[in-house]
């Protein structure tokens, strides 16, 4: 499950939450690029105001009913409680980062994840030459570069469409929620930003309904190649009977326009 956006004042947060978190990637980390995706691993500094942001939308997760990672410790559950009834602020970020300096945070934790998306790039990197629908009547964004970033913290999948760049959770043991296989989150999210500006924003589209359109889109593209690949059941089904194959996608927007004309 990814993490939405749309105009709500819960969104709009988690938007520049995400904006602003990826924005302090720089130099400092180890990095990886091959043809089009950049692998980041973050320093302590960049996954303490990741944690942070994260329990300020502890409102936000809680009423999309989305299962949240966080560091265990007395400290975030007491902060957790904060933003659950004040509001989480400015100064407790200084107190997190000291936890996680002092408690938490090894570089270790995040390589098994970073190798295994590491060797999937290649693969990961010959799908996007034919992400795009050909002769579509709509733009799907594409970015010469991806960034993918991980984390141990958040709900899952998260992505920036204005950057072209991806939040993904790890575990320190390697593991990814809901695949074995990374490329699969990777290609989603990826899907997410290429579908946003164009279909979801331009036509309002709800949440369970995008999620819907992003997993179709996914799978009449990929389901050759991504074995694994699932497509949530979230509730809203009514796309399905205008997406078929994956020539369908060149009118997605007309089709979108049409399941949300019906009353």
């Amino acid at each position: 499950m990814t993490v939405p956006f749309s105009l709500s004042y819960q969104h709009i947060a988690m938007s520049l939450f995400i904006l602003l978190w990826i924005s302090f990637f720089s130099g400092s980390y180890p990095q990886v690029s091959q043809s089009n995706i950049q692998l980041n691993i973050p320093t302590v500094e960049q996954e303490a105001t990741y944690v942070w942001m994260t329990i300020r939308d502890i409102p936000f997760f809680d009423q999309n009913n989305y299962q949240v990672k966080l560091p265990e410790g007395s400290l975030i559950d007491k902060l957790t409680a904060k933003a659950r009834s004040s509001g989480l602020e400015e100064t407790d970020y200084a107190s997190i980062l000291t936890f996680l300096q002092d408690s938490v945070y090894s570089r270790e934790n995040y390589e098994k994840g970073y190798q295994k998306i590491k060797s999937r790039l290649p693969f990961l990197n010959q799908l996007l030459t034919t992400i795009k629908p050909p002769k579509s009547k709509w733009s799907f964004k594409v970015f010469e570069n991806y960034e993918v970033n991980l984390t141990l913290y958040g709900p899952g999948g998260s992505y920036d469409p204005e950057e072209g760049s991806i939040l993904m959770f790890t575990t320190p043991e390697g593991k990814f929620k809901n695949y074995d296989d990374p490329a699969n989150t990777v290609i989603h999210e990826i899907v997410h930003i290429g579908l946003e500006d164009s279909i979801i924003n331009k036509y309002k589209v709800p949440h369970q309904l995008k999620e819907r359109i992003v997993d179709t889109f996914v799978s009449l593209s990929f389901g050759d190649q991504l074995k694994g690949y699932r497509i949530q059941d979230m509730g809203d089904y009514r796309i399905d009977r205008y997406l078929k194959n994956r020539r369908d996608l060149r009118k997605l927007d007309k089709y979108v326009r049409k399941v949300l004309e019906e009353k």
